[in-house]
């Protein structure tokens, strides 16, 4: 296929499309590369891969670049809570107006597959894991405007939508502030941490099994098409001391402790069910326990905090 990769220089796109090369198809790349960094080099070689640098907004570009895509991943986002409040019309216009150029754009014979997240599910009840008929109830502006553009997506009935756990993992985009890399990089580095509402829980995903979701539902996109699902590891629904027993596992020297003063900017709190993409026919592949020790050998070669999106 001919496949539309927005965004696809960063974290989650530079591990998605050298997949997607790798299963025979072409991949266009829209990126503004802003984080400086040098993904899909390796992937330069391969004549299937077409690279624009370029801006998602700009409509003649989008429109010159979707004519010939049999399907549509639109990953450019402003991504995560901090850049989002940084930013926010620039989060907007990224997050949602991209999204509906590209809904305006596209024609009904061609796939759209879109990456949202389950913080919209924002703070969850207790012991009750939120399925995808759970309430949308986001409490920051990332997953306000993450479950709006998931709307455009579903009403318009051309896509698929994945409420992706949090992800982690290396890939060729670095980004240590997401949790479990930050966890442990500050187990390999500082060998300690303060746990501010150590019980909020959610949910966690492999960076390789992100992509490796988009493959499954561009091979089951008939069966799958018009609705949303969540994906993450189904044994990963975990507090943060929980997550910090688990580095420790690799990480022997590492301590943490909870304080009971302070607040965790981030206030999502939920556990998740995975039972719908699973019965579509998808499993993840990557545990949490090889992710971590994948991220330590990782952080023997990645000593710099640059890697982040604020």
């Amino acid at each position: 296929m001919n496949i539309l990769v927005t965004g696809g220089a960063g974290y989650l796109g530079a591990v998605l499309v050298p997949a997607l090369l790798g299963q025979g198809h072409k991949v266009t790349v829209v990126d503004n590369f802003m984080y400086g960094q040098t993904p899909l080099l390796d992937c330069c070689i391969d004549p299937n891969l077409t690279v624009v640098r370029g801006d998602v907004r700009d409509k003649s570009l989008i429109q010159q670049h979707i004519k010939k895509a049999d399907a549509v991943l639109p990953m450019a986002c402003l991504t995560g809570a901090p850049l989002c409040t940084q930013d926010p019309k620039g989060a907007e216009s990224v997050i949602l107006d991209a999204v509906k150029l590209i809904l305006d754009l596209s024609t009904k014979n061609q796939m759209i597959i879109y990456p949202t997240t389950n913080s919209g599910y924002g703070v969850g009840e207790k012991g009750i894991h939120c399925t995808e008929k759970t309430p949308l109830r986001p409490v920051s502006l990332y997953g306000k405007l993450k479950v709006a553009a998931e709307k455009e997506i579903l009403d318009s009935g051309k896509g698929i939508t994945l409420r992706l756990a949090t992800a982690f993992g290396v890939s060729p985009r670095m980004r240590i502030d997401l949790l479990v890399n930050d966890f442990t990089y500050r187990a390999v580095y500082d060998r300690f941490i303060v746990l501010f509402e150590a019980h909020f829980k959610r949910n966690f995903i492999h960076v390789r099994d992100v992509a490796n979701v988009f493959l499954h539902s561009l091979n089951h996109f008939d069966k799958m098409k018009g609705e949303p699902y969540n994906v993450g590891l189904s044994d990963a629904n975990l507090n943060k001391l929980e997550l910090c027993a688990e580095i420790k596992r690799h990480v022997p020297e590492f301590y943490y402790v909870e304080s009971k003063i302070g607040e965790d900017p981030d206030k999502r709190d939920y556990i998740v069910s995975n039972e719908k993409i699973e019965k579509a026919g998808f499993k993840p592949q990557v545990s949490l326990s090889a992710g971590i020790q994948e991220l330590v050998k990782g952080y023997k070669i990645i000593k710099r905090n640059q890697y982040a999106n604020v």
